[in-house]
């Protein structure tokens, strides 16, 4: 009996010391992954785009596992579909906060995903690393935004603008939403403050493809040149429509703020010829660190014709900043990645990118580029250092008057 009772407390010990051993290896294994969450639209009318940010997320990853990972551990991505509707990514980006409990969220494009993700992030303090140039007026602890603010766009763009093209008499166009109407506000007080004068400010439904009627009234209005915050399909709708009505980029040229490589090439060079672009990042950057870059994404995609476009190439260099502040954090948790990330900097193909400490914005380089016919783009006019990032720009935040800090926003300067 005594026997007996020896063998099963053998047995017993064995199962329990085998349990923990199963338990510990798994720990084990778990503290050498580092799980993060990959949500851009692979389907749907904006996966045109999106499906190359997460492309660029993708192949930052891969490079950086291929060199050991960070801090030793292999980053694991959980990839999901935003599939080009906000409430779609408030349901994917809950999934992954709540129940993956992934370290950090890298997706997003439109403003309406951001906002659709924002409360949850906020509210379960993960963190999320934002890709796109957007329209300011957000200060957020647990969002980087790697893309560019309003004043690294149009703070160069409209002087330059008005001074080297004479151009006196502008129309705005945007798609209606939060976006375009934001970038209006900061345009406005440029072209003022520059001796201008706007002669229109129009919106047309997201995603609409009837141009002739605003175009004609564009045609009508007096103006010498065009604002853009024209986004997506409608890009290509709005430069052919330009065209059919024999209007001369040379006389009243577009100027945009959101059409870049993508658009060109979907829409043919020849529609978009003389026009012009503002972004930190074109494919027309003429370094060893880009042309790399480059050839790399091509590479990565299996496609010799892939284009790289600034939101892409903040994507991929998101993921980087990402890294380096994984490194120098205590851990792992959201809030101390969050807390590491201020002040990381990555020499990326557009130039030195530094996160802010105070808003969490990236600072950038502002370029400018003239579309050609072969669908490139030859950059006119290219700042000599990075410029900070002011999310408040229209509302009179300037780099000595800050409204968004450490602290938070300070509405009283609103």
């Amino acid at each position: 009996m005594k026997f007996t009772n020896r063998i099963s407390c053998k047995l017993k010990l064995g199962a329990f010391l085998g349990a923990v051993s199963l338990l510990t290896s798994g720990l084990t294994h778990a503290a050498k992954e580092i799980e993060v969450g990959v949500l851009f639209s692979q389907t749907g009318g904006l996966s045109i785009v999106e499906k190359s940010l997460a492309s660029a997320t993708l192949m930052a990853i891969e490079e950086i596992n291929a060199k050991g990972g960070v801090n030793g551990m292999v980053i694991k991505p959980l990839v999901e579909d935003g599939a080009s509707d906000p409430k779609t990514f408030n349901e994917k980006v809950s999934k992954l906060v709540i129940r993956d409990k992934v370290a950090t969220i890298f997706g997003g494009y439109t403003s309406a995903s951001r906002k659709a993700m924002l409360p949850v992030v906020e509210k379960r303090n993960s963190l999320l690393f934002y890709p796109t140039f957007y329209e300011g007026f957000e200060c957020s602890k647990n969002v980087v935004y790697t893309g560019a603010a309003p004043n690294q766009q149009l703070n160069n763009y409209i002087p330059w603008l008005v001074k080297n093209l004479g151009k006196k008499k502008f129309f705005i166009v945007g798609s209606n939403y939060l976006y375009p109407k934001e970038m209006a506000k900061v345009a406005k007080t440029l072209i003022e403050e520059n001796g201008a004068e706007w002669v229109g400010d129009e919106y047309l439904a997201l995603g609409h493809s009837e141009w002739s009627s605003m175009v004609k009234k564009i045609k009508d209005s007096g103006a010498d040149i065009v604002l853009s915050n024209v986004v997506g399909g409608s890009i290509i709708s709005f430069y052919r429509e330009y065209a059919n009505q024999g209007i001369s980029q040379k006389d009243i040229p577009i100027a945009s703020t959101v059409t870049s490589e993508i658009e060109v090439a979907a829409m043919g060079g020849k529609f978009a010829a003389g026009s012009y672009t503002s972004f930190p990042y074109f494919q027309a950057v003429d370094t060893e660190a880009n042309k790399a870059f480059i050839e790399r994404y091509r590479a990565y995609t299996k496609d010799e014709t892939a284009v790289t476009h600034h939101a892409m190439e903040s994507a991929y260099s998101g993921v980087y900043l990402w890294a380096k502040a994984v490194s120098k954090a205590d851990g792992i948790k959201p809030n101390e990645i969050m807390e590491a990330t201020k002040g990381v900097s990555f020499d990326a193909a557009s130039g030195t990118m530094t996160v802010s400490a105070d808003n969490l914005h990236t600072s950038m380089t502002p370029r400018i580029v003239q579309w050609n016919e072969d669908a490139r783009g030859t950059i006119v006019d290219e700042f000599s250092a990075p410029v900070i990032p002011l999310p408040y720009a229209a509302y009179g935040e300037t780099a000595g008057n800050l409204f968004c800090s450490e602290s938070g926003l300070d509405s009283s300067k609103l």
